[in-house]
């Protein structure tokens, strides 16, 4: 089974995928629930290889380590999942 990892880098990098398509579900400890956000709406730090950002609702920066990545979605049909 690929890791979420892998799979992020690989919807970044391959021209052929449109990131449009995807949305990523990660765990929120302090809501303890599953937050769905778009790829596009991802950020990638060069420095730090094991997390990617986003911008939550009240604006606030937010760094996700890539093992809080639950689900992977594209077209919404779920494509990858871990528990």
């Amino acid at each position: 089974m690929q890791t979420a990892q892998e799979i992020l880098n690989k919807i970044r990098w391959d021209q052929r995928l449109a990131t449009d398509a995807f949305v990523i579900g990660f765990y929120d400890r302090v809501e303890n629930q599953l937050i769905k956000v778009a790829f596009k709406e991802i950020r990638f730090p060069e420095d730090h290889h094991f997390l990617f950002e986003i911008v939550d609702a009240e604006g606030e920066l937010r760094s996700i380590p890539y093992h809080r990545v639950r689900e992977i979605y594209q077209n919404g049909r779920l494509i990858w999942r871990r528990d």
